[in-house]
């Protein structure tokens, strides 16, 4: 197998590092990376740059960061590396100028099984949903989003007790793993794909905002669980609580509440936090209150009579 295979990686957040590691650790050809513009953070508005660009800076990758992805300068200079391939891990959408480039196509990591969980935010969706299994998929990109032919799938059960960050954790070292099996797979000259199969039921995974992460107390206890669950360390669900914003990280399952109305809490004010859902009960076991840390509810309630 030859390792000159010329590779343009394109990726942002920290998920993508580990599929740009693993490439680099391996030998391989990675002539160039391209991230997000740096941005502005903190009090000073420091520019900060992307964990991608960090990554690569490290192994003294060259790094383009273009503002806008169709533009002929960026056109020009990516054409410049030559690459035989591009990988994208957690990027923007592309146009087809530049994912056409590349002779042997740009193949895309996506945390889900595809066809299902299309979109921003697929972790969070199949945790939100109470599904018990996702997994991680590489397709080559066509023009729809996230309906390109699949090279590889691999699945990974999702436990009762992940959250967001367990999982997430979890696929991007997963999907790294498959990363590096696609190249080997398009080095060796012996990649095949299957097309998506689409006569199932498909569920989708938009972006998420704030009002997503609103708890409906008429829900029933098990769906507000796996949304906390699903949002948990971020970006959190919330409610309020005594006219404030209240976060909620840890929750369990309980039964029903004796007369409380949907929404109404009862608390011994020392070690429980009860709410009443539109079926059964959910006790809280972990919440940050606005202008408040993140705490165990014990604490919480040490010092915040309710």
């Amino acid at each position: 197998m030859s390792k000159d295979l010329r590779i343009i990686y394109m990726g942002t957040p920290d998920f993508a590092v580990p599929s740009l590691e693993i490439l680099v650790e391996n030998g391989w050809n990675v002539v160039g990376v391209v991230t997000a513009p740096d941005k502005p953070r903190g009090r000073g508005q420091k520019l900060i740059p992307s964990p991608v660009k960090e990554a690569a800076l490290k192994h003294n990758i060259p790094v383009l960061q273009p503002t806008n992805l169709k533009s002929p300068e960026f056109i020009e200079e990516l054409k410049g590396y030559h690459a035989d391939i591009q990988v994208v891990v957690a990027f923007r959408m592309l146009p087809e100028v530049v994912w056409s480039m590349p002779p042997q196509g740009t193949f895309n990591l996506h945390a889900s099984l595809l066809p299902n969980y299309r979109g921003a935010a697929p972790i969070n969706w199949a945790i939100i949903n109470g599904e018990k299994e996702t997994g991680v998929t590489t397709f080559f990109l066509k023009h729809e989003i996230d309906t390109g032919s699949i090279i590889f799938q691999e699945k990974e059960p999702i436990l009762p007790e992940d959250n967001i960050g367990s999982l997430y954790e979890k696929l991007m070292k997963k999907g790294a793993r498959l990363v590096l099996k696609t190249i080997e797979e398009v080095a060796n000259g012996q990649v095949s794909t299957t097309n998506q199969d689409e006569s199932k039921a498909i569920h989708h995974a938009p972006k998420i905002f704030k009002e997503t992460c609103e708890v409906n107390w008429s829900e029933n206890a098990e769906n507000i669980h796996n949304l906390v669950r699903g949002l948990s360390p971020y970006p959190a669900a919330w409610t309020t609580l005594q006219d404030k914003i209240c976060k909620i990280y840890e929750t369990e399952i309980i039964g029903d509440l004796n007369g409380k109305d949907v929404g109404a809490y009862e608390t011994d004010n020392k070690t429980y936090l009860h709410f009443q859902t539109g079926k059964g009960g959910l006790s809280i076991k972990e919440l940050q209150i606005q202008g408040k840390k993140r705490m165990p509810i014990e604490d919480f309630l040490r010092g915040h009579k309710l």
